[in-house]
């Protein structure tokens, strides 16, 4: 069996609709609030500095800062796999999955966060902007790093065991977030989605994170339990090539 972790996305949805009820509560809350209680005293413009985004969206999420509260409900939050809606939640598609592909989602899948530290897809979650990589003092902590990965990496050993393995299908930032020296899982396995282009076979972002979201799809929809049936991905014309892949790293090509 295994967990599969994706990376959140900066852009966000909380206008449109879902007609979901289950929602569960977010792990590290008081956590998330001592973060939020950082970011509130920062002006729109330490915010500009701090993430390297425009005015705008400095007035915005200093905003999102100030509204934000530890109390999530249905009226001011939403589930984060509906909320999120980047590349990687555009392949996922999440809008199309049934009842029971959802539980099996619940199940399977978390989300790092900036803010929240790891989420499940149910969790609820409030607007915010938050990179991991963000060089953001909390307490003694140097940076959101240091101030998570003690808790990321424990609440992830509480969810597999030394016979389990973890899909990587997050981003390098916000992966370093855990202590893989503590993590105790049989293998971290990577995959990694390669297109062929002028003649020469490259990552393309755009094209990589959708991929990621696809492969959860994939994994959700088939129900894939071991590693050897990963290999067997082919959504969008992808297909598994075993002349670059390695045990721990398992690469798609189109």
């Amino acid at each position: 069996m295994f967990k599969i972790l994706i990376s959140p996305a900066k852009s966000m949805d909380f206008e449109t609709k879902i007609d979901i009820d289950k929602a569960t509560k977010p792990l590290f809350l008081d956590q998330a609030k001592k973060i939020n209680e950082v970011l509130k005293k920062k002006s729109p413009k330490k915010l500009m500095e701090l993430m390297g985004i425009s005015d705008k969206l400095a007035e915005l999420n200093w905003t999102r800062n100030q509204e934000w509260t530890s109390l999530n409900t249905k009226v001011n939050s939403k589930q984060a796999v509906f909320a999120f809606t980047g590349d990687v939640y555009v392949g996922l598609d999440v809008n199309s999955l049934n009842q029971n592909q959802l539980e099996i989602l619940q199940d399977k899948l978390r989300i790092l966060s900036g803010l929240y530290g790891i989420l499940k897809p149910l969790d609820l979650i409030q607007p915010y902007r938050l990179e991991m990589g963000s060089s953001l003092k909390i307490g003694t902590n140097k940076d959101l790093y240091q101030y998570w990965k003690k808790n990321v990496t424990s609440e992830l050993n509480n969810e597999l065991t030394e016979n389990d393995f973890l899909i990587n299908l997050a981003s390098n930032e916000y992966f370093k977030v855990i202590d893989k020296k503590l993590l105790k899982v049989k293998e971290i396995i990577t995959p990694e989605f390669k297109d062929y282009k002028n003649g020469e076979l490259k990552m393309i972002g755009f094209f990589a994170k959708k991929a990621r979201g696809l492969m959860v799809r994939y994994i959700i929809e088939n129900n894939i339990n071991t590693i050897e049936a990963l290999k067997g991905f082919d959504y969008e014309e992808y297909t598994f090539d075993d002349a670059l892949s390695t045990s721990d790293k398992l690469v798609f090509t189109r």
